[in-house]
């Protein structure tokens, strides 16, 4: 009779669950018709880990609005739950690489971006970072593969009806199956080494007099000896250096379209690039119409802790708590460094809360709490929080960003170094560099940005700036996805400079024709004063002689 009634209870949760999920879904498709009038549907091209977190959010608002949301994911894919509840629909593609292998590569390049690379030994650097990169990349290749030529899949695609393509410029093929599917498509990306594929894909300007070039760690403001550097940043990146394996990647997608074309140019076809920074955090730039910053899209106010952290951060009285994370993918470091930085966090009268997965330090003070997960963005958004230490990731600055929380940067790979610059020029962070730094130097770090006043008023005015925008960020990423599904395209958006070649952009051609102008103009002058002088010479002989 119990176990009936336990049946009978559990069927009527269901039914439940069912109604409520319907509910939602008859709710948001009614409250589409009413606001605007039509809804739009989206098939999206993701990438893991952080990026994914900023897709997410986007995808979450566009549900919110009435659009139909398709990820296609693959069934190596680590962070994309697909089985659980969501309005977000899960396209699965079968594919021949494993959750093992894709994660062991990635593994992999972050533990030769964080412990095996030397970042003052430029071409070894730079050679092994491409190499990696490009085995990361060959494996998105093969995910991709496993789409185009999934003829049931792509009939399926096809048959959908989708109005735009969402992607990552980070995990190419986004733009491939746009260009199949015939449909518009806009990026999502916050940068690409030495912004290659911004600058030629998507014609954005970048003067290496004062826009420091990706991976460069230069702030804007530089010396001569600054912008030599700069220069030889832009020629190596512009000549030498490929994220992408380019002529593979060139030579799959003629293959797939059927005709010649290129990655950079089929990148180029986008109708929207969504750059997940903002003026907070960039150096003043110029900018073109298609690009618009969205910095700050997943940034929310806090919620309320966990009741165990709560009272670890009441706790610590007027002293307050310190934040410490070096995010998602990187879970733990070597014994030696995490006994140096334990050794400095005991020395400050402050409390920490340290994400971390490793052997527990023997060094760690009864101050200081280990947790394999934090709730960062509540943690940083609680009065009591004085500092955050923190990798330099986007994501994890932004939030400090918005709750007013000065930094200590620790940068380990990618855009964390150039990011923590910024952070440190706005007069919001100190840098260390975890290869180097001492117990003494994270312990004066701290001192400096939690007793110095002008780090929390630096930490504020960045608040301020990012508060004080006239649409939110992740209104302004969903307005121009749901402006491209409008007007099928951005098209009056874009640059002529992207139809043009290279040498036509540096206007080449014309200043090569007026220079045979002028040489054809000077040389028919010479001619004509040699003719006049020798006609005038021959005339003169003539009457002497006479």
């Amino acid at each position: 009779m119990v176990e009936g009634n336990s049946n009978l209870t559990a069927r009527i949760h269901l039914t439940r669950m069912s109604v409520k999920w319907i509910s939602v879904l008859l709710l948001i498709q009614l409250s589409c018709y009413f606001n605007s009038g039509t809804c739009g549907k989206v098939l999206v091209w993701p990438t893991e880990y952080s990026h994914w977190i900023n897709i997410k959010t986007i995808l979450d608002e566009l549900i919110q609005r009435g659009h139909e949301v398709t990820v296609l994911t693959s069934s190596a894919s680590i962070l994309i739950d697909s089985n659980k509840t969501s309005a977000i629909n899960f396209e699965i593609y079968p594919t021949s690489v494993t959750k093992d292998d894709f994660e062991f590569i990635l593994i992999k390049l972050m533990k030769k971006l964080t412990n095996d690379l030397l970042k003052d030994r430029f071409w070894a650097y730079f050679s092994l970072l491409q190499e990696n990169l490009w085995e990361f990349t060959d494996c998105i290749q093969r995910l991709c593969k496993d789409v185009v030529f999934n003829k049931k899949l792509m009939m399926k695609l096809q048959e959908s009806s989708f109005d735009v393509v969402l992607a990552d410029a980070l995990g190419p093929c986004g733009e491939l199956l746009a260009e199949l599917l015939k449909i518009p498509f806009v990026y999502s990306v916050r940068f690409l080494p030495g912004y290659t594929f911004e600058k030629y894909s998507g014609g954005l300007l970048t003067p290496p007099s004062y826009v420091p070039i990706a991976l460069s760690e230069l702030q804007d403001r530089m010396t001569f000896l600054e912008r030599v550097k700069n220069m030889m940043y832009v020629l190596y990146f512009d000549f030498w250096f490929q994220a992408f394996n380019e002529k593979k990647w060139d030579q799959f997608y003629s293959e797939v379209l059927g005709k010649h074309t290129t990655l950079s140019e089929t990148m180029g076809k986008a109708e929207i690039w969504l750059i997940r920074t903002y003026w907070d955090f960039e150096f003043p730039r110029p900018l073109l119409p298609h690009f618009n910053f969205v910095g700050g899209l997943h940034c929310k106010p806090a919620d309320p802790l966990p009741k165990e952290i709560e009272e670890f951060v009441r706790s610590s009285g007027i002293h307050g708590v310190v934040v410490f994370t070096l995010g998602s993918m990187i879970s733990n470091i070597t014994e030696e460094r995490a006994n140096t930085i334990a050794s400095a966090l005991a020395q400050i009268p402050q409390k920490v809360l340290w994400r971390y997965d490793g052997k527990k330090p023997d060094t760690l003070g009864p101050n200081t709490q280990l947790y394999k997960w934090i709730p960062q963005n509540d943690l940083l958004g609680h009065p009591k929080t004085k500092a955050f230490i923190t990798h330099g990731g986007t994501n994890g600055i932004y939030e400090a960003i918005y709750h007013g929380i000065p930094m200590v940067g620790i940068p380990l790979f990618a855009d964390q170094p150039d990011n923590i610059v910024r952070m440190k020029a706005k007069g919001a962070a100190v840098s260390l560099d975890m290869n180097t730094m001492t117990s003494t130097d994270l312990l004066n770090a701290l001192k400096t940005v939690i007793n110095d006043p002008s780090y929390k008023e630096n930490a504020m005015r960045l608040s301020a700036i990012h508060h004080d925008q006239p649409v939110k960020p992740l209104d302004r990423a969903v307005f121009w996805i749901e402006f491209v599904m409008r007007h099928k395209g951005a098209k009056h958006l874009r640059p002529a400079a992207l139809s043009l070649t290279w040498y036509q952009y540096h206007s080449l051609d014309v200043i090569g024709f007026l220079l045979a102008c002028v040489v054809i103009v000077t040389f028919l002058v010479i001619k004509c004063c040699l003719f006049g002088y020798q006609k005038f010479f021959k005339t003169g002989k003539k009457k002497k002689t006479e």
